[in-house]
């Protein structure tokens, strides 16, 4: 959105700042002078049409294979105990969780109840 305040324009962005936008002598001078900078690189054609929207790069990678959101009960003292370990218990209690299960398959033992 454009707005017009004190005889120049404003872009105004989503969080709400106001940035003039250049007049077209002002858009004229800082092209010739990015023509003129020697250290100037002129994108192709294909590499404006791979560009992505920064926000599409943002945040963690998608996961080959995402945790599972569960709610599950434990014992309240199996809780304090890894609460006790500090920050990042519940990534210790997984760990500990996946040698359990990686142990039991080694061992082919039978979990079918």
């Amino acid at each position: 959105m454009t707005k017009k305040k004190d005889g120049a324009e404003y872009i105004v962005t989503r969080s709400g700042q106001r940035v003039r936008v250049p007049t077209p002598e002002e858009d004229a001078e800082i092209t010739a002078a990015a023509l003129a900078d020697p250290d100037t690189v002129l994108l192709t054609d294909e590499q404006i049409d791979a560009m992505v929207p920064y926000s599409a790069l943002r945040g963690r990678p998608p996961l080959a294979r995402p945790k599972v959101l569960v709610s599950v009960r434990y014992s309240p003292e199996v809780i304090d105990f890894f609460k006790s370990t500090g920050e990042g218990w519940q990534t210790r209690m997984d760990e500990v969780l996946k040698a359990h299960v990686a142990r039991v398959q080694a061992d082919g033992e039978d979990t079918s109840g």
